[in-house]
């Protein structure tokens, strides 16, 4: 067990921080939170593709910028996917070992989460690739494609961040308001993440693992190695 939540928070508040590596950026943030009220103190953004080899120098760097040792974070938060698979097993790799290195409690939150509440509505939609999105629909997650988004019918509202989920939204669901915000980042990640922290509601880090929706290449590449090898068909 690490050190108890009440004893990191200081006299100023408790000090946050937030990874997220699940888009096509990433980011990292520090913050402030006392009697609920969350202050950014410092966020450095993160070029993709280059996530394995700068995240934790990156985390390194922001905490000695803003003269903190990392034992005196009093929650990490950690964006779980969906997303890249590179990205997300990075991001959840690293806040793992920080986490269990210090001592640090974990919260880790869905990125489509992160950007419904960021445009303040109840669904949202991620560009997944190959003509399909990562879909939220109230507390619902999955993946789909035109097909999947004509069975279910149209929701009044959904956020999007990207040009290629919202025009398959609009294609699918023309009647539906596309809410446009910014892509969501480790500094709002955090900020949801302030009424679950408050309450003392965190998870295992043990059992952390990536919220996907889809399988990764190797996974279904290999099934169908595997199928093909033995004369069979892939199994559904």
């Amino acid at each position: 067990m690490g050190t108890p939540i009440e004893n990191r928070a200081e006299v100023g508040g408790m000090l946050l921080l937030g990874i997220d590596t699940c888009g096509p950026t990433g980011s990292v943030a520090l913050a402030r939170l006392a009697d609920s009220a969350m202050q950014v103190l410092s966020e450095a953004t993160l070029e993709g593709r280059t996530y394995s080899a700068t995240l934790v120098a990156a985390v390194e760097a922001l905490l000695k910028a803003n003269g903190v040792r990392l034992r005196e974070i009093g929650a990490l938060v950690v964006v779980n996917g969906p997303g890249s698979f590179t990205g997300v097993r990075v991001g959840l790799s690293a806040a793992k070992g920080l986490a269990e290195g210090a001592g640090i409690p974990v919260i880790a939150l869905s990125r489509l989460g992160v950007l419904a509440a960021d445009a303040g509505v109840a669904n949202a939609a991620l560009d997944a690739h190959r003509h399909e999105i990562y879909l939220r629909l109230g507390e619902r997650e999955l993946l789909a494609g035109a097909e999947d988004l004509a069975a279910l019918g149209q929701s009044a509202r959904v956020a999007v961040c990207d040009p290629s989920a919202e025009a398959l939204l609009a294609a699918a669901w023309p009647v539906a308001e596309l809410v446009r915000v910014a892509e969501p980042n480790a500094s709002d990640a955090l900020r949801l993440a302030v009424a679950r922290i408050a309450s003392g509601d965190f998870d295992d880090v043990a059992l952390l693992d990536g919220h996907y929706l889809r399988r990764s290449d190797a996974e279904i590449f290999g099934e169908k190695g595997r199928s093909a090898e033995s004369g069979g068909s892939p199994a559904r």
